[in-house]
Order: structure tokens, then sequence, then C-alpha cells
């Protein structure tokens, strides 16, 4: 006769707690179902003062698009009083959004930024 092998059942891990004696818990995984973080637009609005040359720059250094893109988007803005820069989770968008801002206003220009839901 062959011996047979030893059967293994897997089953979840059982926890005494202190205090209790006989007693056991059974502990069940619950499988973790993450949303991705949703995500926000950055939007500069159109205005009389600043100037073409320096929406142009902000797009480039704060949102890395190419001299092309960049002048594609900033003649968006003119035209429409809007354009998207981006879209970024919150805390990124935030932060371009305050960069942005502050750059403006250090350079005299009253240029606005804001970000909305994607």
């Amino acid at each position: 006769m062959a011996a047979q092998k030893p059967r293994v059942t897997v089953t979840q891990p059982i926890v005494t707690l202190p205090g209790e004696g006989q007693g056991s818990v059974v502990v069940e995984r619950q499988a973790a179902r993450t949303e991705p973080p949703r995500l926000y637009q950055v939007i500069l609005l159109n205005d009389d003062y600043t100037p073409m040359e320096f929406v142009v720059m902000i797009l480039q250094e704060f949102f890395n698009h190419d001299l092309e893109t960049a002048t594609q988007i900033m003649l968006k803005i003119h035209h429409e009083g809007r354009g998207v820069c981006g879209v970024f989770t919150k805390d990124v968008a935030a932060t371009k959004v305050e960069s942005v801002s502050t750059a403006a206003r250090r350079s005299g220009h009253p240029l606005q930024c804001i970000l909305e839901a994607a």
C-alpha cells in the first residue's frame, strides 16, 4: 500500500486574545481597494496686462511645455479667456498654482492661475 501524502489546508490566522483563556478569534483578510487620486486642471486666465512672452515662459518653466505647445496654449488663453496648462493630483496642482502666482507677482504681472476638478 502506497503512503498517502498529508493533506494541507490553508486557513486564516488565528489570534488568541489575552485574558480569554481558550477563546480564539479568526481574522479575515479584506482586499484593500484604493481609488486613484482625483485629478485637477491648472488653468491660466487671460488679462489685458500680462505679456504673451511671459505666459509662454511660465508654461515652459512650470509646466515643461516646449515652445510650440506653450505658444498654442498661450493663444488659446488669449482668444478664449482661459487655457489648461496641465492636469495633476490636488497637491501638485495647488503647488503649481502657488508657484505661478508667486512668479507673476514677483514680475509685476496680474496673471491669475486657478485649479478646477478635472
